[in-house]
């Protein structure tokens, strides 16, 4: 990152890449991370003989240049979920389907950050990591069928203010690996006092089934530093099949169970009401 008038804030080159942690909050990482740059900015400039004065005036300038940068991913991901709320909430109350299961987010530690930078061979300034960088924000739609992820994905893309930039369906075209998700790269405009930010955001919308699998190979992964043993690929790729299988089979028991009736009985109206889950 920069932002400076004494160059560039880290020269990610001049460190060894960090193995990404498992899924979850990274906002602990981040400050970590946040902190380390900080601090090794500040005694490069200090290494240098600049004025203390001003040093401590460039630390502060990163300090709120790295921050703004943060907070309007931070906002992206709140006004994703609030969407999702009102979805979830709305078919709770008026469906007899509420097709989002679990709902989870994430937001990229700087060092991942700048890792990503480092492979994708952009520069580390703010613009172009906000343009490049797409998915530092994210966001995880767990649902219970195929056809929920793909309902979900329309329902979104629908909203006036989210701007759909890219769309990768893992679901009809499995990863090599095995890997199933239908993930969306959407914009959306996050309003501050002073300024109107437009925000990449990440979703991947997956059945519990996808979940579990991807959930497991990322551990095995991470164990691994990226080098899954061929045996353990093989059992992973054969899971996955088993998986998908799995999806398909509870797809076509649901489709039985709509014909049956809400009750179970032939004619009973498919929009009865239902106690929700």
């Amino acid at each position: 990152m920069h932002g400076t008038a004494a160059g560039p804030l880290i020269d990610p080159t001049s460190r060894p890449a960090a193995a990404a942690p498992p899924d979850g909050d990274a906002s602990a990482g981040t400050s970590q991370a946040v902190g380390d740059v900080v601090r090794r900015r500040a005694a490069e400039l200090v290494a240098a003989d600049m004025d203390p004065g001003s040093v401590a005036g460039h630390v502060r300038d990163a300090q709120r240049e790295m921050a703004r940068f943060r907070m309007g991913y931070e906002f992206g991901i709140e006004e994703m979920l609030t969407k999702i709320r009102i979805l979830r909430s709305e078919f709770r109350q008026t469906h007899d389907h509420n097709p989002i299961e679990h709902v989870t987010s994430r937001l990229k530690s700087m060092d991942s950050i700048l890792d990503k930078a480092v492979r994708y061979g952009c520069a580390t300034d703010v613009p172009t990591i906000r343009e490049r960088i797409r998915d530092i924000a994210g966001i995880r739609i767990t649902c219970s069928f195929e056809s929920d992820a793909y309902w979900v994905a329309d329902m979104l893309s629908q909203q006036p203010d989210v701007e759909i930039v890219q769309r990768k369906d893992y679901i009809a075209a499995p990863k090599a690996n095995g890997y199933r998700s239908l993930h969306l790269i959407v914009r959306i405009p996050v309003f501050l006092s002073d300024r109107t930010e437009h925000v990449f955001v990440e979703v991947q919308i997956r059945t519990i089934a996808m979940d579990f699998w991807a959930s497991v190979e990322h551990k095995l992964s991470y164990k691994y530093r990226g080098d899954v043993p061929g045996h353990l690929a093989t059992e992973l790729l054969d899971a996955a099949h088993t998986a998908a299988e799995l999806d398909a089979r509870m797809g076509r028991l649901r489709d039985e169970v709509r014909d049956l009736g809400t009750e179970g009985a032939p004619g009973a109206p498919r929009d009865a009401e239902t106690t929700p889950a």
